[in-house]
Order: C-alpha cells, then sequence, then structure tokens
C-alpha cells in the first residue's frame, strides 16, 4: 500500500501553498449550487449532525448514511432526517460526505462509496488523511473536495443557529468538473462556515499540521506535560490532590484566557510573577532537543510513517494502541481524577470508558 499523496495532491499543492491566507465569507459563495445537489452525509456523530441539520435548513436535499443497527439512527430519524444504509444514500447522491473516523473509511469507500461514484460526482471530507496518504483514490471524473469546520459539531450547530458560524478550511484536491471550487465554497457555506471565513488550504497541509498539532501540542505534548508535572511534584513530596490541581485542573483557566486572547492575554491576566515564571522556565522545558523531536515528529508525518504504522496497527485490531489506552488509565493522575471532579459538580464531570465510574456525576 502506497502511504505518499498522489501526484495530483502534490501538483496541487505547489500551485496554492505558500502565499498570503485567501478566506472567503459569504459574498464570495453561491448557496445555490449545493442547493441543486443531492447530498449524503456519511456517519452522525459530532461533525455528522451538524453538517446533516446545518445543510437540511439551509435547503439542502440531504440524507444520512448509517449502517444497520447503528445506535444514531434512532436520533438522526428524530431530527426528522432520512436515514438509509451507506450503499443507498451513495447510490442516490451526487455529492457525499464523509464524516466516519479516518481508520473506518477505507472499507467504508470500498463497499459503499466507491462502487456508487460515476462522473460529474462530488466526494467530500473533513479531514484530509486518507486522500493524503493514498488510501481512498478516488476515479477520475470526480471532484474531491474539503470543507472543515474548525470547531466540535455542537458547536458548528450551536453557531449556525445562532446566525453565526464557525470557520473552515477548505480545500480541493481533484477538480473533474471545473467547478469544485465553487461547490466547496457553496457547502461551507450551507454549514455556516463562511460566515465567519472559510480559509484555502490543501489536503496536504490541513492533514500535515493537524496531526502535528495533535501528536506535539494539543494531545501528545500536553498530556505528558501534565503528567510529568504531576509526578515531579508527588515524588518530591508534596499532596496528590494538590499536584492534580495545580497540573492538569488550572490548566483550563490557562487555555481559556489563550483561547479569547492569544499568549499576550493570558500573560495581562496572571500575576506577574506568573508571567515571569513563563518566561524563564518555559525555555527550560521547551528546549532545543524538544524543538528537534518536534521536527522528527513532523518528518515521519511528512513522509507518511506515522500513518503506515497507525494504519498498519488497526489492521492487526490495535493490540498495541488498546493496550497504551489502558495502561495510561492506570496513572496516578487518572485514577485521582475523577474523585476530585466529583467534588465540584459545576464542571459537569464525566468518566471515560475504562475508568471507576462511582465518583463521577455523569458518564461521557
Amino acid at each position: 500500500m502506497r502511504f505518499g499523496p498522489s501526484s495530483a495532491a502534490r501538483d496541487h499543492d505547489e500551485k496554492v501553498t505558500r502565499k498570503v491566507a485567501e478566506i472567503i465569507y459569504d459574498d464570495g459563495a453561491d448557496l445555490g449550487l449545493v442547493q441543486r445537489r443531492h447530498v449524503a452525509v456519511l456517519g452522525y456523530g459530532s461533525q455528522g449532525h451538524a453538517h446533516a441539520l446545518s445543510l437540511r435548513d439551509s435547503g439542502v436535499d440531504v440524507r444520512v448514511g448509517l449502517p444497520e443497527g447503528s445506535g444514531s439512527i434512532e436520533k438522526a430519524e428524530g431530527e426528522g432526517l432520512r436515514v438509509l444504509t451507506p450503499r443507498e444514500a451513495c447510490e442516490e447522491s451526487d455529492l457525499i460526505m464523509v464524516l466516519v473516523p479516518d481508520h473506518l473509511q477505507r472499507a467504508l469507500y470500498a463497499d459503499a462509496i466507491g462502487p456508487a461514484l460515476v462522473e460529474g460526482d462530488a466526494l467530500f471530507f473533513a479531514h484530509g488523511l486518507s486522500i493524503r496518504y493514498g488510501l481512498i483514490q478516488p476515479p477520475s471524473g470526480v471532484d474531491v473536495c474539503m470543507v472543515a469546520p474548525k470547531g466540535p459539531g455542537h458547536l458548528v450547530r450551536r453557531q449556525f443557529s445562532e446566525g453565526r458560524g464557525v470557520p473552515v478550511l477548505v480545500a480541493v484536491h481533484a477538480d473533474a468538473s471545473g467547478n469544485a471550487w465553487p461547490l466547496a465554497l457553496s457547502y461551507a457555506k450551507a454549514i455556516g462556515g463562511t460566515r465567519a471565513g472559510a480559509l484555502k488550504t490543501t489536503f496536504t497541509e490541513e492533514t500535515e499540521t493537524d496531526l502535528f498539532g495533535e501528536q506535539a501540542v494539543l494531545c501528545g505534548g500536553v498530556s505528558e506535560l501534565i503528567k510529568a508535572g504531576f509526578d515531579t511534584l508527588v515524588e518530591a513530596g508534596y499532596q496528590p490532590e494538590v499536584a492534580y490541581f495545580e497540573c492538569m485542573h488550572e490548566l483550563k483557566l490557562i487555555v481559556d484566557l489563550i483561547y479569547r486572547g492569544g499568549l499576550s492575554y493570558m500573560r495581562y491576566s496572571i500575576s506577574d510573577t506568573a508571567e515571569q515564571g513563563d518566561y524563564t522556565a518555559g525555555p527550560r522545558i521547551i528546549t532545543s532537543k524538544t524543538r528537534e523531536e518536534m521536527k522528527k515528529i513532523l518528518a515521519e508525518i511528512r513522509d507518511g510513517s506515522f500513518a503506515k504504522e497507525w494504519i498498519e496497527e488497526n489492521d492487526k485490531g490495535c493490540p498495541n494502541f488498546l493496550a497504551t489506552r489502558q495502561r495510561e488509565q492506570t496513572h496516578p493522575i487518572e485514577q485521582l481524577g475523577p474523585k476530585l471532579r466529583a467534588m465540584m459538580p459545576f464542571l459537569q464531570p464525566v468518566v471515560a470508558p475504562g475508568l471507576a465510574t462511582k465518583a463521577a456525576t455523569s458518564e461521557k
């Protein structure tokens, strides 16, 4: 199996990257283009429900594709949406939006999407991994586009319902019709994206930056930093409960400030003592060695090593992945967390599957 981008992806990337960002708003998108399409939304999770409901409310002919027995069927039908099997939904549609997890897309394409595609159809994604690494290779004659909201589905839906929107990334991998960009922007408008702004990118750029952000900063980096800080304090004799509050609980306070106004607003809002610690201690944690590791992680993403390893792991049934998940849940900070969060019902605490639930007020 090939784990690099197609030549078409590379050629397209060379044409549209490395320039000033282009952002399109409502007045630059024609809603009528997607309104003339028959759209299948495959999946009804966080993004799936937001896309399907907002498309419907924008006057688009939409149906949801879900496998028989799916727990989401009742929910989608309860919202007044037509629900078909994925194969049926694809067969009667000429625009298919794939909103199932990355590791399920290959099989879904082989079983339901690929056999239904004909010239003039459009295949849409909200994340570029399957196209970037050649896991899915649509036929010629089909437009291949991406519309990726930069927020969770519940926020996308709420903002749309309130007359606002969440910014989206838009990209075109294959412009078979010569009309792929206008169609992508039309779809973005139908879910509220162009109200906030649709930023043009490429499948390669979206995929590589998304994976890097998850691994080096948002998930991998933050998780390890939290655990390392907690472990350092506990090993030095401090109470685990206090270490939890200092290294995990208060992280939200800082992230919320950064989310609203960037690093400068966060530093403006905290004490001068905390700000001084930011400047003096931060570079000692993120050292030149750390930055070199970040470059290695990015290189593994770009050359396909990470994708190859991840797909192979899935093909084996995820034994290492599941073992790691179970091991991580035994870390003391994870065992302590439910008890402390139960002290704060205002958090609306939840407990992840696999952890004891007796201390929590509700399950995820």
